[in-house]
């Protein structure tokens, strides 16, 4: 079993201390429960094995077979508690991954809009410095000397 990270950090902002010490705890808590269930399993299952041994007095058969029955049932019972962290796994892959996504989504999205208001200011300034430019433009058309000495249509 790896023991390793169980998976990577995401290619954007990372998360935050908190979230990253609480993914660590979860992991541990995780990787203990499997490690439980499945040591939980080999032990019943040996004991299963020892057990299994076929005696003649029928009292001490009765009583193996009760205990095959008890083990076979911690078998079951930790086999089931694999099955259910596989499918909390799943669905915590599922969920985390979205939750990601959104706040992936939302955070471009802010910065999209950062840089449209940018957009919208320099657009405001390039608009106001060429009226200024064509006002004084025109003033200076109008003032000058060749529009004067031109016959009027």
């Amino acid at each position: 079993m790896n023991k390793g990270g169980m998976g990577g950090g995401s290619a954007g902002g990372g998360p935050t201390a908190a979230a990253a010490t609480a993914a660590a705890q979860k992991q541990k808590a995780l990787l203990q429960r499997v490690d439980t269930d499945i040591s939980n399993i080999v032990e019943n299952f040996n004991h299963m094995v020892n057990v299994s041994r076929v005696n003649d007095p029928p009292f001490r058969n009765s009583q193996e077979a009760f205990q095959m029955e008890m083990r076979a049932a911690r078998v079951v019972q930790a086999a089931d508690s694999l099955l259910k962290l596989v499918s909390e796994l799943k669905q915590t892959a599922i969920f985390s991954g979205f939750a990601s996504l959104n706040e992936h989504v939302e955070q471009r999205t802010d910065e999209f809009n950062m840089q449209a208001e940018k957009t919208e200011r320099l657009l405001e300034k390039v608009g106001e410095k060429a009226a200024a430019s064509l006002k004084e433009l025109e003033c200076h058309y109008y003032s000058s000397i060749q529009r004067m000495d031109q016959p009027e249509v």
